[in-house]
């Protein structure tokens, strides 16, 4: 009796877990859905993804209903007596081998078709953007017009082919957008200082190449564990429109310079006085330093550090400023009272603080802003990635 109370409680544990899985899945939308591609790219990874579900799927029950049909049928029982032992069955053996073999080929051959189509060569027109992870953010450049670098938020037109070269500056990173598609290792390159090959006359980065028509803000992560702050290195894809998109490159290249006097040129002062340029850089200032994010316009980024809880405001920047380890543990920037990166607290007083967060906040308040985090229009091209 016992024994069979004890198989019901599993049954009813197993039924009630899998009830919850299910419960779970269909929860709502989430930002970093894969099932809602944006790309070609991630509509040839959703499809093969389908084609292996199905596949695996009636292995799956087919295994399930033996084993219940196992657990049952001879389970032990009071006084049963000992069941005829079966020594081997060339048939099943036969059946067994053969079959899987089948299913993995039918998996195998769409995979690696896959892994072909998803890594073409980039069109001569495609945009270049240059990724590369630190700990904890991202950076991105754009060779194509003139070097413009931001951090956390990957700005891309519609329409257009977008080769993403990528690398690290420190450990492995992984790069993900799911609604973009793939993922990719993000190493330190043989070229690099404190690489294992330093000084090789080659260096292989990893590509993402893909386009899309959907205007929007589509959210990522780092997928590899990369340190204390792994999980809040996160990422942003904007997509804009092309006219948009220019817009924003040109502004990229402009500082405007603060009315004489008010609160803004005070921090602007601030900032170009102290250690803040040894770090950061602002286009069209004396700030050239290239150790933390480019904060070029960075009053017009969704987010502060790319963290969720701290959206672009004054206020916001100036609790950045005073501790960014609260945000970002083992953060590299130091903050006014600790110690970050093997540099000294910056000693900023509330006030210069104020003045500084005042300034940045004003960069880039004129371009054009980011489409909506909550809106995307879903207009999908899979006519093929030109």
């Amino acid at each position: 009796m016992s024994v069979r109370r004890n198989l019901l409680r599993l049954h009813a544990a197993l039924v009630l877990g899998a009830l919850v899985g299910v419960l779970a899945g269909c929860e709502g939308e989430h930002p970093q859905s894969t099932f809602r591609p944006v790309t070609e790219y991630g509509v040839i990874l959703d499809r093969l993804f389908d084609h292996t579900v199905w596949w695996t799927m009636p292995v799956l029950a087919l295994v399930w209903i033996v084993l219940l049909y196992v657990v049952f049928r001879y389970r032990e029982r009071p006084d049963a007596a000992t069941p005829r032992q079966i020594h081997g069955n060339a048939k099943l053996e036969v059946a067994w081998t053969i079959g899987p073999a089948i299913i993995v080929a039918a998996i195998a051959v769409p995979t690696i078709r896959t892994i072909f189509a998803v890594q073409p060569k980039p069109p001569a027109d495609a945009l270049k953007v240059e990724v590369i992870g630190h700990q904890w953010w991202w950076e991105f450049r754009y060779p194509d017009f003139g070097g413009i670098t931001t951090a956390n938020e990957l700005r891309i037109p519609t329409g257009r082919t977008i080769d993403l070269v990528m690398r690290s500056a420190d450990v492995i990173h992984s790069f993900w957008i799911p609604r973009i598609g793939g993922k990719r290792d993000v190493n330190p390159l043989p070229a690099q200082p404190g690489h294992p090959e330093h000084g090789a006359t080659t260096a292989h980065p990893n590509h993402i190449i893909f386009r899309t028509d959907s205007v929007g803000v589509f959210y990522g992560q780092c997928a590899e564990y990369c340190g204390d702050s792994h999980a809040v290195m996160r990422v942003r894809a904007v997509v804009s429109t092309p006219e948009d998109f220019d817009r924003w490159v040109q502004a990229m290249n402009v500082a405007p310079a603060p009315a004489p006097g008010s609160l803004e040129a005070q921090g602007k002062q601030i900032f170009e006085t102290h250690a803040c340029v040894a770090c950061h850089t602002v286009n069209g200032t004396n700030a050239r330093g290239v150790l933390g994010p480019n904060l070029t316009n960075v009053g017009q980024r969704l987010y502060i550090g790319d963290q969720d809880r701290l959206k672009t405001t004054p206020e916001n920047l100036a609790r950045w400023i005073t501790n960014p380890q609260e945000f970002k543990p083992g953060a590299k920037m130091p903050g006014t009272k600790q110690s970050g990166g093997g540099l000294p607290p910056t000693g900023l007083t509330d006030e210069q603080v104020r003045a500084v967060a005042a300034y940045l906040y004003s960069l880039g308040r004129t371009t054009p802003a980011a489409p909506a985090p909550t809106t995307t229009t879903d207009t999908t091209s899979t006519s093929g990635m030109k």
